[in-house]
């Protein structure tokens, strides 16, 4: 673990360094029973997953542990996974295990210590080696050293980088949701494009299936059934190109993604997907894994693979299975106790109607949806970029200031 090694610029020259056992007292979280979690009865339970934001998921029903008891503005640092700190805006609350409570002495300014904290938590991520989930403990905690100016020094950095940082986070929000307005319309160009088609004056007449409603009059409906073939032919020698098949990416070549699961020692036996099939996660079919590959390759045999027939171009059916009404509707057929269970086998997929368009005007979705959708992929990998530059700009302006690396300008 480290000490003061994220400290990597001499600091000035009234400055020192300090441990934070020796000015910050930590209080771990209590292992309260799950037993006892409730929606609404009790007091919040704040967990790993609740650090930044302002209410709790849920309550404890049993009698409260005081030394677990925090309140808003106490800082927070997550245990697993990737360790963060955050300040606590919920209320009065309980700190779940695997979380501990940094309460600062009256020498640190607790705004100050929230700034510095995240620089040696990256570092100590960095350098603890896991093949499963991180943990940190509170005596890794306890060995960071951190720069230690003067109080009013502190008081004044942390004014300093209050002002900053809101008018870099307030940008940041910006583009943020810009981002969600680039992705609501380009699901809105693929959902009309492939259920009304590119004539807004064709006329239209009802579909008769609740998911389509009213489509154009010369378009045809049929059941999957009629326009799909199930494909079960299982590799030889499992060597074949390993194919993902993921709600966010479609149908992918596992080489192409960072994935970090379990892998089967032999995939010998797993499914055959050719490009142009319907890959279909069985399992997360409600969320809409399924998608049209692209290359050949293989898939798991817990998987479904369909060959779409004559009637309809793969990359029309891709476009068609990627929006969220498919989504739903595929939902109404698949079968599990829980909804974050259910599976879609083929005779429900083969339960679902289509809209058929003529082929020709199933080229002309497909090339416009890929013109649209370019432009704004375009424009959200630059907007991606800039918030990563803010980010990065943020960063090193904390990091700067913490460790005393240029003057505070005085307030105005």
């Amino acid at each position: 673990m480290i000490g003061g090694e994220w400290i990597r610029t001499p600091l000035p020259n009234k400055w020192r360094t300090a441990r934070l056992r020796d000015h910050v007292r930590i209080t771990n979280g209590y292992p309260f029973d799950s037993k006892q979690f409730s929606d609404s009865d009790g007091m919040p339970l704040v967990r790993i997953r609740d650090i930044f934001s302002r209410e709790a998921e849920v309550f404890f029903s049993g009698e409260p542990v005081p030394e677990a008891i925090i309140e808003s503005g106490d800082i927070l640092v997550g245990m697993d996974g990737d360790f963060n700190a955050a300040m606590w805006k919920g209320g009065r609350a309980l700190l779940n295990q695997r979380v501990c409570r940094l309460e600062p002495e009256p020498t640190v300014d607790r705004r100050f210590l929230l700034y510095l904290l995240p620089a040696p938590l990256r570092l100590i991520n960095e350098f603890t080696y896991s093949t499963t989930v991180k943990h940190l403990s509170s005596f890794d905690i306890q060995k960071i050293h951190f720069p230690f100016p003067d109080i009013a020094t502190q008081t004044a950095i942390a004014d300093y980088l209050d002002n900053e940082t809101a008018d870099i986070d307030a940008l940041i929000a910006a583009k943020q949701k810009l981002l969600d307005l680039m992705a609501e319309k380009r699901r809105a160009i693929v959902s009309e494009t492939v259920m009304r088609g590119l004539d807004p004056t064709a006329p239209l007449r009802p579909s008769g299936i609740d998911w389509l409603g009213d489509i154009p009059a010369h378009w045809e409906v049929e059941r999957s059934r009629w326009l799909f073939s199930k494909r079960d032919q299982r590799s030889q020698t499992g060597e074949e190109e390993m194919l993902t098949v993921s709600h966010l990416t479609g149908v992918t070549p596992r080489s192409e993604k960072d994935v970090n699961m379990f892998e089967a020692e032999s995939t010998a036996g797993y499914k055959l997907c050719f490009a142009g099939d319907l890959a279909i996660n069985t399992l997360w079919a409600w969320m809409g894994a399924m998608g049209t590959a692209r290359v050949d390759g293989i898939v798991s045999p817990a998987y479904n693979v369909y060959t779409p027939g004559p009637r309809l171009l793969p990359d029309y059916v891709d476009a068609l299975v990627r929006i969220p009404v498919f989504a739903q509707e595929v939902t109404r057929f698949s079968k599990g106790v829980w909804s974050s269970r259910l599976r879609l086998y083929p005779e429900g997929f083969f339960e679902t109607w289509w809209p058929v368009p003529p082929l020709d005007e199933q080229q002309q979705i497909v090339e416009h949806i890929s013109t649209e959708t370019a432009k704004i992929d375009r424009l959200r990998t630059a907007t991606e970029n800039s918030i990563a530059l803010l980010k990065e700009r943020r960063t090193a302006l904390i990091a700067a200031a913490v460790t005393g690396q240029f003057e505070i300008p005085e307030a105005a």
